[in-house]
């Protein structure tokens, strides 16, 4: 039996527990299901039941991250015999620590992150990860308390510019008052033009390149791009064939990955593990083992060393 979840996070004070309340007092989505209602945290907001639509919502706190755990919720859920959960989610703890622990059937069908927007720039410079780790996921981004004088147009650009670091295909909402909601419109330029016969990518672009031909890969398929980068031999990799890449920080050093594509060329043999390479390459989306699905290999029509790009680890 599948059990859809709805999932909300954010730091504490943030607007969740409120607009779970509102959402649980309408009868378009509370129509009478049998819902769990997981406290991960509570706030100076409390819950409301008896405005509820429908009695048929129980509510259980889980205080200590230790009870976060696929046995734990199971037994919730046939103690309550539910048919779908909402989770308020504590804002000190990981999202991993919660999809590793969803009982089997538990399916994520909408996760919703609320900032408060009076201190979401202060969150985001002492707590980086968790504010990251918050937004990676989300499907909808709503900022609150945007009706504060100091929530410029400015504001909005550096809010969005964060929110797009870890997602870009999430929705962004700016609350500015009840009933007083707007959406982002903010449209995001690619810092090279796609549509030159030779897309030239900066040293400072990659990580942007990099996130975007694998999320549209096929606005890419069949063009040339001219890149620097490093070279990753190893096993796996088929004949001819090398990791392009670069490392990238997204968040902070804790998470720094080496990014890379599959690339082919005949003299791979010259090439020199770990070192630097400018590249001039047609992609292609091909399926390939390495990948395990369809992605955009490079076929490499020149490479050749080249000095170290900086800085080094590529950043958004």
């Amino acid at each position: 039996m599948e059990i859809p979840v709805y999932l909300f996070t954010g730091f504490l004070e943030s607007g969740k527990t409120t607009f779970i309340q509102e959402t649980l007092a309408g009868s378009d989505f509370n129509a009478g299901e049998r819902t769990l209602l997981l406290m991960c945290e509570e706030g100076e907001v409390e819950y409301n039941p008896d405005e509820f639509f429908g009695k048929n919502v129980f509510i259980e706190s889980i205080e200590d991250e230790a009870d976060l755990n696929a046995e734990h919720l199971a037994e919730l859920q046939l103690i309550h015999k539910v048919e779908r959960v909402v989770i308020e989610y504590n804002g000190m703890w990981m999202m991993d620590k919660l999809f590793s622990s969803l009982p089997e059937g538990w399916v994520i069908y909408q996760e919703t992150t609320f900032a408060d927007a009076e201190r979401f720039l202060s969150y985001n410079q002492n707590m980086r990860q968790l504010v990251f780790d918050k937004l990676k996921t989300a499907d909808l981004v709503v900022f609150n308390r945007c009706d504060n004088p100091d929530f410029t147009e400015d504001a909005k650009q550096e809010f969005h510019k964060i929110v797009r670091v870890a997602n870009r295909k999430n929705q962004i909402v700016y609350e500015y008052g009840p009933d007083n909601a707007i959406p982002d419109t903010i449209v995001d330029p690619l810092p090279f033009d796609i549509e030159a016969d030779v897309i030239e990518v900066p040293d400072d672009a990659f990580a942007e390149w990099y996130r975007d031909v694998n999320d549209e890969a096929e606005k890419y398929d069949g063009k040339t791009v001219k890149i620097k980068g490093r070279c990753a031999m190893g096993a796996g990799i088929p004949e001819g064939g090398f990791v392009f890449g670069r490392h990238v920080m997204t968040c902070c050093v804790e998470d720094i990955q080496f990014a890379g594509l599959l690339a082919m060329w005949p003299d791979v043999k010259r090439l020199k593990h770990g070192g630097w390479v400018e590249i001039t390459a047609e992609i292609k989306i091909e399926n390939t083992p390495v990948y395990g699905e369809a992605g955009p290999v490079l076929y490499c029509k020149s490479a050749k060393a080249t000095i170290p790009c900086e800085p080094e680890v590529a950043t958004f």
